[in-house]
């Protein structure tokens, strides 16, 4: 029963730890990257489909980002859903592919991307935090209905705060990485 707990507790850690990940993608550095636009749907014979499964994307010289539609009538679609992205993005088509320049950063973007980023750390910091205390307090229920002793209960909470703090140490790692790749220029 405890190592059921732990181990739900270190999945629900690492999924927080994933979208993490998944969040500080979609907050843009200078440099040009395929996943900025994963976020992006394109409207697709009256559904809404992610532009990464209708188009190949690629990085040309480190700035500008070429998306070659599988589809050449869908161009018009495609650049449409960037502009309308809240990721402050200029595309230009030439007719069989379009050009996604990436706007270098200015000092006061780099700021606000970067504030952005410390709020989805801290976000998931938050979440390991509440999963940390929903297995403390499964814990303390098989304690209280005499499934598990004292002892017991207490080894199970040192093993929930070291997973804790391993997964929190992970989020800082990822929130710096984050950071620097901002900061530098």
């Amino acid at each position: 029963m405890i190592n059921e707990i732990i181990s739900d507790a270190e999945q629900r850690m690492q999924k927080s730890v994933s979208s993490l990940v998944e969040a500080l993608k979609r907050i843009r550095t200078g440099r040009a990257h395929p996943s900025i636009l994963d976020s992006v749907q394109v409207a697709y014979y009256g559904s809404d489909m992610p532009l990464n499964q209708m188009a190949n994307v690629t990085v040309e010289e480190g700035r500008t980002l070429v998306i070659t539609p599988w589809e050449k009538p869908m161009i018009g679609e495609i650049e449409k859903a960037i502009m309308k992205s809240d990721l402050g993005l200029n595309p230009s088509n030439n007719g069989n592919t379009i050009r996604v320049p990436m706007p270098s950063l200015t000092e006061e973007t780099r700021r606000e991307f970067t504030k952005q980023a410390k709020n989805e750390a801290e976000h998931a910091r938050v979440a390991i935090r509440n999963i940390r205390r929903d297995a403390n307090s499964d814990f303390k229920d098989l304690q209280k209905e005499k499934e598990i002793s004292e002892d017991e209960q207490r080894k199970a909470e040192e093993q929930v705060q070291r997973l804790t703090d391993k997964f929190v140490a992970e989020v800082e790692s990822t929130y710096h990485i984050k950071e620097d790749d901002l900061l530098s220029i």
